[in-house]
C-alpha cells in the first residue's frame, strides 16, 4: 500500500506564503485536526526531500512518463503557498488547479482528493500555516515534451477526472464509510494500488488489484482469497498498518515510508474503519492457477536452493517467524500476479520498516551475487508453488530485465 508511495501529492502547486483568508490562525482544534488529516495523506512523502526542510518540495519523483519534483507548500510568501487564498488552496487540493489556473499533473493525487470535505482541506491548509516558511524555489516541471504542456491535461481531466466530494452510502456503516472516505479519498490507495493505463489513469475495472510504482509492486489490497487480503483478519490489517509486521508480511520499499510516516501514527479507530472498507472490496477473479507439480525442474532446484539459503529464517514449511520473517505460505504477496517486488528483494535484499510498536525492522540479504538469473527464477517459482501457493512460473529471462533495470536505477 505506498500511498501510498507515491504517487501523492507531487505537483501540489508554487507560489507564495501568507495566512489563510478566513481562517483563524488560533484555532488550535483546527490545526491540530489538519496536523492529524496531513500525516493520514502522507503528504511529506512527496513534499519533503531527503535532508530537506519539512513540506519545502524539491524531491525528484519517478513516474513512467519521466521525472517530477515535488513544490513548496511551506507559507512562504515567495517560493511556498502562504499567498494563496483558501479557495486556491482546495482548488489545487480537489480540482487539480494551480492558482495561476494551470492544470496540475495527477502525480498530485488530486482525482482521490476530490473527495475529501472543504472542511478538513481547510483544517490541512490551517496546519500548513504553521510550519516554518522556508525559501525554496522549485521547478517542478521536468517532463519531456509534449508531455509538459500543461494544457494537455484538460483533455486528461475529461477523460479520466470526476470531481466531487465523498458521499456516503447509507446502506453502509457509519465505519465502512469512514473507511472508504480515507481509502478512496485522503489516504488515495489507489494511486500505487490500483494499475494504470497507458495514459497514466486508474485501470477501474481492476481497482485496488495492485500496480506496478517506482519498481516495486504495491499488491492486491481487496479481499481476494489468494492475492488480496482474504486469509487477513481485521486485526492483521490494523497490526500491520500500525507496526509494519503481522503473521503474514513485514513492510519493505514505498510501503514501509508510508507506515512510518503515515498509518503508524493513526489512530487506531481509522484504521480499524480502514480494514473494514478493505475487507467488503471484492476482487475481479477469482480464478487459482493450478501450481507447479514438485517434479518440475524449476521447483527441484528451487526446492534446493530454498533448503540452503532460505529456510533458516522462512523455516523448511514457509511459515515464516511471525514479527520477524514473512509467512511464504499463504502469502498473497508471494502468489500477487506482478512478482515485480520478489525478484527486487531477493536480487537486492530489503530491510522492514522500524515502528514505535515494532523498533526491529529485520533485514533479508541480498542474494544477487549468489544466485544467477536461472536460479532466481527457480527459487521464487518454488516459492510461489509450493505450501498450498500457486501462482506462475517465472522465466529466468524476467530475471535478467529487472536486474539490468535496478542496475540503471542504482547509477
Amino acid at each position: 500500500m505506498r500511498r501510498a508511495l507515491l504517487f501523492a501529492a507531487a505537483l501540489f502547486a508554487v507560489s507564495a506564503s501568507r495566512v489563510a483568508v478566513g481562517s483563524d490562525p488560533q484555532d488550535f482544534a483546527q490545526i491540530e485536526r489538519g496536523r492529524y488529516l496531513t500525516i493520514v495523506g502522507d503528504c511529506a512523502a512527496c513534499h519533503t526531500a531527503t535532508s530537506g526542510a519539512d513540506f519545502a518540495g524539491g524531491r525528484a519523483i519517478e513516474t513512467p512518463f519521466g521525472t517530477i519534483v515535488s513544490t513548496n507548500i511551506t507559507p512562504d510568501r515567495e517560493t511556498g503557498i502562504g499567498d494563496w487564498s483558501n479557495d486556491q488552496f482546495v482548488s489545487a487540493l480537489t480540482e487539480g488547479i494551480r492558482r495561476d489556473g494551470a492544470h496540475l499533473y495527477p502525480a498530485m493525487p488530486y482525482p482521490y482528493l476530490t473527495k475529501i470535505t472543504r472542511d478538513d482541506a481547510l483544517a490541512i491548509r490551517a496546519y500548513l500555516t504553521t510550519v516554518p516558511a522556508v525559501s525554496n524555489a522549485v521547478t517542478a516541471d521536468r517532463l519531456p515534451f509534449p508531455l509538459s504542456i500543461r494544457a494537455d491535461m484538460a483533455a486528461w481531466n475529461k477523460l479520466y477526472f470526476t470531481p466531487g466530494a465523498f458521499q456516503p452510502n447509507s446502506g453502509k456503516s457509519d465505519e465502512w464509510n469512514r473507511g472508504s472516505y480515507l481509502v478512496e479519498g485522503l489516504m488515495h490507495c489507489g494511486a500505487c494500488h490500483t494499475p494504470k493505463n497507458t495514459a497514466g489513469a486508474d485501470k477501474d475495472s481492476e481497482r485496488l488489484q495492485g500496480g506496478v510504482i517506482q519498481g516495486w509492486f504495491a499488491p492486491n489490497i481487496t479481499n481476494d482469497q489468494r492475492r488480496g487480503l482474504g486469509r487477513w483478519s481485521l486485526d492483521d490489517i490494523v497490526t500491520y498498518l500500525k507496526t509494519g509486521h503481522n503473521a503474514f508480511s513485514a513492510a519493505t520499499g514505498p510501503m514501509a515510508e508510508e507506515i512510518a510516516e503515515s498509518s503508524s501514527k493513526m489512530t487506531e479507530a481509522d484504521l480499524h474503519a480502514v480494514a473494514i472498507y478493505l475487507k467488503d472490496q471484492p476482487s475481479a477473479d477469482n480464478h487459482s492457477p493450478v501450481p507447479l507439480p514438485a517434479g518440475d525442474p524449476a521447483m527441484q532446484t528451487g526446492a534446493a536452493i530454498y533448503a540452503d539459503e532460505c529456510s533458516g529464517c522462512h523455516t523448511p514449511r514457509g511459515s515464516g517467524i511471525a514479527g520477524l520473517f514473512p509467512r511464504l505460505a499463504g502469502s498473497p504477496s508471494v502468489q500477487s500476479d506482478d512478482p515485480t517486488s520478489l525478484i527486487r528483494i531477493v536480487i537486492n535484499g530489503t530491510r522492514s520498516v522500524s515502528t514505535p510498536a515494532a523498533p526491529t525492522g529485520p533485514g533479508m540479504p541480498a542474494f544477487g551475487w549468489l544466485l544467477n538469473d536461472g536460479e532466481v527464477a527457480s527459487v521464487l517459482t518454488y516459492i510461489r508453488n509450493n505450501w498450498g501457493n500457486a501462482a506462475t512460473s517465472i522465466a529466468a529471462e524476467r530475471v535478467t530485465s529487472q536486474r539490468k533495470a535496478l542496475v540503471r536505477t542504482s547509477e
